[in-house]
Protein backbone atom coordinates (compact mmCIF):
# COMPACT_ATOMS: atom_id res chain seq x y z
CA UNK A 1 0.00 0.00 0.00
CA UNK A 2 1.41 3.77 -0.60
CA UNK A 3 1.60 5.89 1.42
CA UNK A 4 -0.84 9.05 1.44
CA UNK A 5 -0.09 12.84 1.29
CA UNK A 6 -1.84 15.51 3.57
CA UNK A 7 -3.92 15.72 1.05
CA UNK A 8 -4.64 12.01 1.42
CA UNK A 9 -3.62 11.25 -2.21
CA UNK A 10 -1.15 8.43 -2.89
CA UNK A 11 2.27 8.97 -3.01
CA UNK A 12 4.77 7.22 -5.34
CA UNK A 13 6.88 5.27 -3.87
CA UNK A 14 10.54 5.59 -4.59
CA UNK A 15 13.81 3.46 -3.29
CA UNK A 16 16.46 5.56 -1.96
CA UNK A 17 18.82 2.91 -3.15
CA UNK A 18 18.04 4.84 -6.35
CA UNK A 19 20.27 7.57 -5.46
CA UNK A 20 22.73 6.25 -4.11
CA UNK A 21 26.25 6.49 -6.30
CA UNK A 22 29.28 4.17 -7.14
CA UNK A 23 32.30 4.33 -4.89
CA UNK A 24 34.53 5.22 -7.44
CA UNK A 25 32.39 7.79 -8.65
CA UNK A 26 31.77 9.67 -5.13
CA UNK A 27 35.35 9.44 -4.64
CA UNK A 28 35.76 11.00 -8.04
CA UNK A 29 33.66 13.91 -7.52
CA UNK A 30 34.27 14.63 -4.02
CA UNK A 31 38.05 15.46 -5.00
CA UNK A 32 36.41 18.64 -6.58
CA UNK A 33 33.52 18.63 -4.34
CA UNK A 34 33.73 21.94 -1.30
CA UNK A 35 31.66 20.64 2.23
CA UNK A 36 28.08 22.55 3.15
CA UNK A 37 27.89 23.26 6.61
CA UNK A 38 24.20 21.49 7.45
CA UNK A 39 24.01 22.81 11.43
CA UNK A 40 20.29 22.95 10.60
CA UNK A 41 17.93 22.17 8.16
CA UNK A 42 19.25 23.74 4.92
CA UNK A 43 17.13 23.87 1.61
CA UNK A 44 19.48 23.04 -1.22
CA UNK A 45 17.71 23.84 -4.18
CA UNK A 46 14.16 24.03 -5.29
CA UNK A 47 11.75 22.57 -8.21
CA UNK A 48 12.31 24.80 -10.72
CA UNK A 49 15.18 26.60 -10.05
CA UNK A 50 17.98 26.55 -12.59
CA UNK A 51 20.74 23.68 -11.85
CA UNK A 52 23.64 24.70 -10.32
CA UNK A 53 25.45 21.29 -9.59
CA UNK A 54 25.25 18.17 -7.58
CA UNK A 55 25.54 17.16 -3.89
CA UNK A 56 26.95 14.39 -2.19
CA UNK A 57 25.38 12.96 0.79
CA UNK A 58 27.99 11.75 3.18
CA UNK A 59 26.31 11.36 6.43
CA UNK A 60 22.92 12.18 7.28
CA UNK A 61 20.13 12.44 4.58
CA UNK A 62 18.79 14.45 2.23
CA UNK A 63 14.89 14.77 1.73
CA UNK A 64 14.23 15.51 -2.07
CA UNK A 65 10.25 16.13 -3.35
CA UNK A 66 8.28 16.57 -6.30
CA UNK A 67 5.44 19.12 -6.79
CA UNK A 68 2.64 18.91 -9.56
CA UNK A 69 2.21 21.82 -11.36
CA UNK A 70 -1.01 22.20 -9.16
CA UNK A 71 1.11 22.39 -5.79
CA UNK A 72 -0.09 18.66 -5.13
CA UNK A 73 2.54 16.63 -3.87
CA UNK A 74 4.45 13.69 -5.76
CA UNK A 75 6.64 12.19 -3.35
CA UNK A 76 8.88 12.43 -0.82
CA UNK A 77 12.06 10.65 -0.33
CA UNK A 78 14.93 10.32 2.31
CA UNK A 79 18.19 9.80 0.87
CA UNK A 80 20.88 7.61 2.64
CA UNK A 81 24.64 8.17 2.85
CA UNK A 82 26.44 7.75 -0.70
CA UNK A 83 23.58 8.95 -2.43
CA UNK A 84 24.54 12.01 -5.12
CA UNK A 85 21.25 14.50 -5.94
CA UNK A 86 20.35 17.17 -8.01
CA UNK A 87 22.96 15.05 -10.65
CA UNK A 88 19.70 15.11 -13.44
CA UNK A 89 19.87 18.98 -13.41
CA UNK A 90 23.66 19.19 -13.02
CA UNK A 91 24.57 17.01 -16.21
CA UNK A 92 21.71 18.96 -18.55
CA UNK A 93 22.06 22.36 -17.37
CA UNK A 94 18.36 22.28 -17.06
CA UNK A 95 16.07 23.18 -13.84
CA UNK A 96 16.05 20.69 -11.04
CA UNK A 97 13.13 18.39 -11.46
CA UNK A 98 12.94 17.89 -7.59
CA UNK A 99 13.59 19.95 -4.16
CA UNK A 100 16.03 19.02 -1.83
CA UNK A 101 16.61 19.79 1.57
CA UNK A 102 19.64 18.57 3.90
CA UNK A 103 18.47 17.47 7.88
CA UNK A 104 20.27 19.59 10.06
CA UNK A 105 23.45 17.10 10.99
CA UNK A 106 23.90 16.13 7.47
CA UNK A 107 27.32 16.25 6.07
CA UNK A 108 27.08 16.38 2.35
CA UNK A 109 29.43 18.48 -0.21
CA UNK A 110 28.65 20.10 -3.69
CA UNK A 111 30.25 20.10 -6.85
CA UNK A 112 29.26 22.61 -9.44
CA UNK A 113 27.81 22.10 -13.11
CA UNK A 114 31.06 23.30 -14.67
CA UNK A 115 33.60 20.52 -12.15
CA UNK A 116 30.92 17.73 -12.88
CA UNK A 117 31.47 19.15 -16.91
CA UNK A 118 35.60 18.90 -16.82
CA UNK A 119 35.42 15.72 -14.30
CA UNK A 120 33.41 13.84 -17.07
CA UNK A 121 35.58 15.39 -19.87
CA UNK A 122 38.85 14.01 -17.95
CA UNK A 123 37.66 10.94 -16.78
CA UNK A 124 35.16 9.35 -19.41
CA UNK A 125 34.99 6.41 -17.07
CA UNK A 126 33.01 8.15 -14.76
CA UNK A 127 30.14 9.19 -17.62
CA UNK A 128 29.34 5.74 -17.21
CA UNK A 129 29.10 5.37 -13.78
CA UNK A 130 26.76 8.77 -14.02
CA UNK A 131 24.42 7.08 -16.77
CA UNK A 132 23.97 4.00 -14.57
CA UNK A 133 23.34 6.42 -11.55
CA UNK A 134 20.46 8.11 -13.87
CA UNK A 135 19.72 5.05 -15.12
CA UNK A 136 18.55 4.11 -11.49
CA UNK A 137 16.59 6.86 -10.93
CA UNK A 138 14.41 6.84 -14.18
CA UNK A 139 13.49 3.02 -12.90
CA UNK A 140 13.03 4.10 -9.66
CA UNK A 141 10.69 6.63 -9.88
CA UNK A 142 9.14 4.18 -13.60
CA UNK A 143 8.57 1.55 -11.01
CA UNK A 144 7.00 4.04 -8.44
CA UNK A 145 4.35 5.08 -11.28
CA UNK A 146 3.01 1.33 -11.64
Amino acid sequence: MKASSPQGRPFAQIDPSSFVADPELVRAIERHAVRVPCEADRILFQQDDPAEGAYIVYKGSVTLTMTAQDGRPLFAVQTVPGSVVGLPGAISNRPYSLSAKALAGAEISFISCADLNALMHAEPLLSLKMLELLAAEVRAARKALF
